[in-house]
């Protein structure tokens, strides 16, 4: 199984799902970013780390890898290895000096650790073909200027309260715009569900 791997490329705040986050994950060798929704204590475990903040106490991730360190078990690396209904499944792969180990992790947690560890993160082409979104910033430029003599282009919204029931009742055409327009503006938890609902269908 070839491993494709991944940075963090930040967080931002979910416009669609109150306290909730998403977190951009970016192809290193490419163009392809996974927006994952997150809580907002793993969102803030993750954001520390990011930005190279110290708490005066330890975090649990901080406590986690603490424990690690000092039974001398080491993070080797995360994979995102599994999507399922929308769901991204992780695993750590841990040394601890006779043998390596894999442990299941929520997705956010094994993010959070990784960068703790500063162990590399990895996914494979299947999640990518999934739910990678690709930036394209030629398309981006092209649409851009198609979009000011294209009278048949508008602007959709997706409604805060209830967005799978919202993104049911518009076509697939309409589906690709929607996705278009939330990439170009960086709202990347909005791409997220547009992408789901258009691999739904795929998938009847």
């Amino acid at each position: 199984m070839s491993k494709i791997k991944l940075n963090v490329l930040g967080i931002s705040y979910s416009q669609t799902q109150t306290g909730a986050y998403a977190l951009v994950l970016a192809e290193e060798n490419g163009k392809r970013r996974i927006p994952i929704i997150v809580g907002g204590f793993e969102a803030q475990a993750i954001a520390i780390q990011l930005e190279g903040l110290k708490p005066p106490r330890p975090l649990t991730h901080d406590l986690f890898l603490n424990f690690a360190r000092t039974f001398k078990i080491n993070l080797l690396e995360v994979t995102v290895y599994k999507l399922e209904e929308g769901v991204f499944y992780s695993k750590l792969t841990c040394d601890n000096g006779r043998q390596i180990i894999e442990i299941d992790a929520r997705t956010s947690d094994a993010i959070a650790l990784a960068l703790r560890f500063k162990c590399p993160i990895y996914t494979t082409e299947e999640i990518m073909r999934k739910s990678g979104i690709i930036l394209d910033f030629e398309k981006e430029t092209q649409s851009k200027s198609k979009s000011k003599s294209d009278p048949v282009t508008r602007k959709l919204h997706v409604k805060e309260d209830k967005p799978s029931e919202e993104l049911s009742n518009i076509s697939s055409q309409e589906l690709k715009t929607l996705l278009d327009e939330a990439i170009k503006e960086e709202n990347y938890e909005r791409a997220s569900i547009i992408r789901d609902e258009i691999n739904r269908r795929k998938d009847k």
